[in-house]
């Protein structure tokens, strides 16, 4: 099966990248080739993956989902994922990589959870 990546840039440095398809040791690099094309060109502070299209994801896929969350972290950026069928997301479970992941089910999901931080940083201000 093919992976077909797809990323959309929401607001300056803050992208959504979708995948569809397998994410295995055949795919990786097409996902692996759009995360580094976004962070070592210093455009992106926050990339959310979309897993909603992935139906299969191997070591290999999960090694780029990995060391996409270690370069933004190091550049000071953030890496969340949503989206995740149930089989995806017990393959992190099962190598216990969920509680160093902020994942949310949906994009609305994740939209809610930054206009509370943002409220409560505001609030801080106040």
């Amino acid at each position: 099966m093919s992976l077909t990546v797809t990323s959309t840039e929401k607001q300056a440095g803050v992208f959504v990248v979708s995948a569809f398809g397998s994410l295995d040791t055949n795919t990786h690099q097409a996902l692996e080739n759009k995360m580094d094309h976004l962070i070592q060109g210093g455009a992106a502070r926050v990339i959310t993956l979309d897993m909603g299209g992935i139906e299969y994801i191997s070591s290999m896929g999960v090694r780029v989902v990995l060391k996409t969350k270690k370069d933004l972290q190091r550049r000071g950026g953030a890496f969340l994922l949503v989206n995740l069928q149930r089989q995806v997301k017990r393959v992190f479970e099962i190598i216990n990589a969920l509680p160093s992941l902020q994942i949310f089910s949906s994009l609305e999901e994740l939209d809610d959870y930054l206009a509370e931080m943002q409220r409560q940083a505001l609030q801080e201000i106040a």
